[in-house]
């Protein structure tokens, strides 16, 4: 595991983190989300000893983060930091040769890396000649060059397109299969819902939530029934129900537990209106607006 624990850091009177603990499991795409300045950049940097913690640790499969350790880990910052006057291979056969790699395996995995990324121009194009879009993607390759078995990155799909999205989400996703830690922050939720197993959610600095994405999306007291057809449902058959919302084509509504529920879902199944019944997914971004203003209420 990666284990953040009790993570605390001060600029003057305030609060970066505030005792901020949760962990990161192996072979699961782990997104990290909060508000602006709520401390997930601090978080990261502190698991590459890049800020000086006031209390707490960060620990890797149990042991102190050294530098040793820290070889085998990626990390792509916010910021670009890619050299603008230098090829895109030359660039990731120098990352590569910077992490103890052979000079023939370098070429082979930043060419790999090229492709399969779908960087235009190609190994051959200079940095700076690249559109933004495709700095990020060769900033992406940086990052995972080394092969790393940790992969922290920092918006990592600022402004890319949504089929460039989708070829990072390769690379990340089967990192992830081969059992590589792999932990990114992100504004789009749209994209964290569609590719994280696990979520943490944190603001000022203090954990909100942490827990698998199906288990915070999935409304515990809401179900839906897809219904074959429309208009077919009468007034009288949705009387008794705890209703939340009705369309031609579904049924949302409330139940205390899901004997009530299937209950519920059996009057429509005798008069075969189902095409499906399973318990309503919430959205992630409604999760994260509702955590953050509850925690926010509270204070």
């Amino acid at each position: 595991m990666l284990n953040f624990e009790n993570l605390t850091k001060l600029y003057g009177e305030r609060p970066a983190l505030d005792h901020l603990t949760f962990e990161v499991p192996p072979g699961v795409v782990f997104g990290f989300l909060g508000p602006n300045g709520a401390g997930k950049t601090t978080t990261m940097r502190a698991i590459f000893n890049l800020v000086t913690l006031d209390f707490g640790k960060v620990t890797y499969k149990g042991q102190p983060i050294t530098k040793g350790i820290a070889k085998n880990f990626g990390y792509m910052p916010e910021e670009r930091g890619l050299y603008s006057k230098m090829t895109v291979l030359d660039h990731l056969i120098y990352l590569a040769r910077l992490h103890g790699v052979s000079s023939n395996e370098s070429k082979i995995r930043a060419v790999r890396l090229i492709e399969e990324l779908e960087i235009k121009g190609g190994g051959g194009a200079k940095v700076e000649s690249l559109s933004l879009g495709n700095q990020q993607r060769a900033q992406i390759a940086a990052t995972l060059i080394s092969d790393p078995e940790l992969i922290v990155m920092d918006e990592p799909f600022s402004g890319l397109d949504p089929l460039s999205v989708e070829i990072v989400r390769r690379q990340l996703e089967e990192r992830a299969r081969r059992g590589n830690y792999v932990l990114f922050s992100s504004h789009q939720l749209e994209v964290v819902e569609d590719m994280c197993e696990e979520v943490a959610i944190i603001d000022s600095g203090q954990l909100i939530v942490s827990d698998k994405t199906d288990a915070l999306l999935t409304a515990q007291d809401q179900y839906v029934i897809n219904l074959v057809g429309e208009g077919k449902v009468s007034d009288d058959l949705l009387n008794g129900i705890d209703l939340i919302e009705r369309s031609p084509d579904h049924i949302l509504f409330r139940a205390a537990s899901l004997e009530e529920a299937n209950h519920v879902a059996s009057k429509f199944m005798a008069l075969g209106l189902v095409e499906s019944f399973l318990p309503y997914r919430l959205r992630l971004s409604d999760v994260f607006r509702e955590k953050i203003e509850e925690i926010r209420d509270g204070r």
